[in-house]
């Protein structure tokens, strides 16, 4: 496996287990605090700070998914992957890394952080789609 099908294989990987702790919060209020299930806030808010952030850090992850995600199938598709796989994992440990802050902290900091590897995904991914148009332009 290349780097980057490991890399969107990752990003997948994390979606997903954001969702299931995410689900499992909700399982949980259910079952224990008696809640009805179609009475959850959509942005968390109804619950704890924490469930909150876990609720944007997963709407993060599909936010990103078409830009990130499809530039990463674009180049897998197109047998263009020596464009995406340098920085692919560089890429998936920012997207993991932006989640784990925001769930740890909004603190001046955190937020400070979270931003500059959101900001590094976006350029990476602005990157790749430059390259990408420039292969296929000419």
């Amino acid at each position: 496996m290349n780097a980057s099908a490991l890399a969107l294989t990752g990003y997948i990987g994390w979606f997903m287990l954001l969702l299931l702790m995410l689900a499992t919060v909700r399982v949980g209020a259910v079952l224990t605090a008696h809640r009805a299930p179609n009475s959850f806030r959509p942005d968390g808010t109804d619950m704890t700070p924490f469930v909150a952030r876990l609720v944007r850090t997963h709407a993060n992850c599909y936010e990103s998914f078409p830009l990130i995600g499809g530039t990463l199938l674009l180049a897998m598709a197109t047998g263009s992957t020596a464009i995406t796989d340098p920085l692919a994992l560089v890429l998936l440990a920012c997207r993991i890394g932006q989640s784990i802050v925001h769930l740890a902290s909004v603190s001046n900091l955190a937020v400070n952080l979270r931003f500059a590897l959101f900001a590094a995904q976006i350029g990476i991914a602005a990157y790749w789609l430059l390259q990408l148009y420039s292969r296929f332009s000419t």
